[in-house]
């Protein structure tokens, strides 16, 4: 079972992480809006503190698919290019990394839609998947807007420090939670 970091807004007490775990912070001024666990998928959903998960500017989704050792990352974005692209007329998806992170198997999509038909609103998301031993990681950073280069830089680098560690490896070490 995965750990997801900074889900209870920071009251945590220092302690060592058991086992393999999702490494991610929720973004400051944001609160968890859904959230839900069922055949195997832990899915939670993040939303600025004055907003909703049924009207959103930004949001954050983090989705453990538990003992799915067999899931890739381009397969898994492969399927979402699909349905991004079916629920939005001339979307577009950009490879943003693939590699390892902290010794795991990884990549990260953007998808662009300039107009998404079920809210009349432009989206951009950003997703990074990781592979894991135990199950299978995916951390969306997603805006109603066209975003501005600043902004998409700020997804990135949020996406970029998502990361999978195991205490039971030496090689993939877990920090100390503050």
């Amino acid at each position: 079972m995965a750990l997801l970091m900074g889900l209870t807004g920071g009251a945590l007490q220092a302690q060592q992480l058991n086992n393999e775990n999702l490494l991610v912070t929720v973004p400051q001024g944001f609160k968890l809006g859904f959230k839900d666990s069922k055949n195997g998928l832990i899915m939670q959903e993040f939303v600025p503190a004055a907003e909703t998960v049924e009207n959103w500017t930004e949001m954050v989704t983090i989705q453990v698919f538990l003992s799915r050792k067999n899931l890739e990352p381009s397969q898994f974005f492969a399927l979402m290019q699909k349905q991004w692209a079916d629920a939005c007329k001339g979307s577009t998806a950009t490879s943003v990394a693939t590699g390892k992170v902290n010794g795991y198997e990884s990549a990260s999509l953007l998808l662009r839609c300039p107009l998404l038909a079920s809210t009349g609103k432009p989206e951009t998301t950003m997703l990074k998947a990781i592979k894991g031993n135990d199950s299978f990681y995916v951390v969306q950073s997603a805006v109603r807007s066209v975003p501005t280069p600043e902004r998409l830089e700020t997804m990135k680098k949020y996406i970029e420090s998502v990361s999978v560690c195991d205490s039971r490896l030496p090689s993939r070490p877990c920090p100390t939670v503050k």
